[in-house]
């Protein structure tokens, strides 16, 4: 199946754009808290990162037919500084994509009829609100100059979905089953 819409085609571009850019930045901010030693935050900045790697890749394969070169526009947070700082970084680019980004490219994809769109869109508006509350909760902790807990972070290799502690007999958003979720401990 192909894409139809160029906008929807134009969101998919963006949202893959900005998810690569979030994998990147997560892991480069998953060295730094290591070296300032959080590495339980660490942990969570690189579970995330393979977070957004599945959505960027969900994004890229549902434009498997749309080949070429394209410019692709997509928001970014820049800087690299405290871990205080970092997290706030996460947190502001997560409520982006939460309050702004997705819902308006989802909105699209559904009024467009774009199924595989809406689809993983959809997989990465549920993903990261749960990302946002993980770096809201790290950032308090660093805040006070405390490492979160050292339970285990769970992401579905499907979706996107992330939790820490115990893993879901399912996913709660695609359904896939735990067996194949991808651990960080």
């Amino acid at each position: 199946m192909s894409v139809n819409n160029a906008m929807t085609a134009d969101f998919l571009r963006s949202a893959y754009g900005g998810e690569s850019m979030a994998h990147m930045r997560y892991l480069i901010w998953s060295d730094s808290a290591k070296k300032d030693g959080f590495p339980n935050i660490s942990r969570l900045f690189h579970a995330v990162g393979y977070a957004e790697w599945v959505h960027a890749k969900n994004h890229f394969n549902v434009l498997k037919d749309v080949v070429g070169d394209f410019t692709v526009p997509a928001g970014a947070v820049f800087g690299h500084t405290d871990i205080v700082q970092n997290l706030q970084g996460a947190i502001d680019g997560e409520l982006h994509e939460i309050k702004q980004m997705y819902p308006v490219y989802l909105e699209t994809a559904r009024f467009q009829k774009e199924n595989e769109a809406e689809k993983s869109f959809h997989y990465a508006l549920e993903a990261e609100k749960i990302h946002a509350r993980m770096f809201q909760v790290a950032q308090q902790a660093a805040e006070q100059k405390r490492d979160i807990g050292g339970e285990p972070i769970y992401v579905c290799p499907v979706c996107g979905y992330t939790e820490s502690g115990e893993n879901a007999d399912k996913c709660p958003v695609c359904g896939a089953k735990r067996e194949i979720f991808k651990a960080f401990k």
